[in-house]
């Protein structure tokens, strides 16, 4: 796992899974991303097409030089989606 952002309303954190069997050929990139909206106090972890199109959006964001308030404003599109409650152990 690693925390790719932190803001006062998201964490997002790329996480990488191992393959399950070494003798399944890998169709993909195993793996996705974990968001968390810190203000609805849920989250979602999105994977495959999704994670891609995610990871697609912020890389041209990036490249433009984004505020946070973009970057929120782009997180917030996919945390709608969220319905797994955040527990904290």
């Amino acid at each position: 796992m690693e925390m790719v952002y932190n803001s006062d309303s998201f964490t997002v954190v790329a996480v990488q899974l191992p393959q399950d069997d070494a003798r399944t050929p890998q169709v993909g990139p195993q793996g996705g991303f974990e968001i968390v909206d810190k203000f609805a106090r849920k989250g979602i972890f999105i994977s495959g097409a999704v994670a891609q199109g995610f990871k697609a959006g912020v890389s041209a964001l990036v490249e433009r030089g984004p505020t946070e308030e973009e970057l929120d404003e782009f997180i917030a599109g996919y945390t709608r989606l969220a319905q797994q409650p955040l527990v904290l152990h």
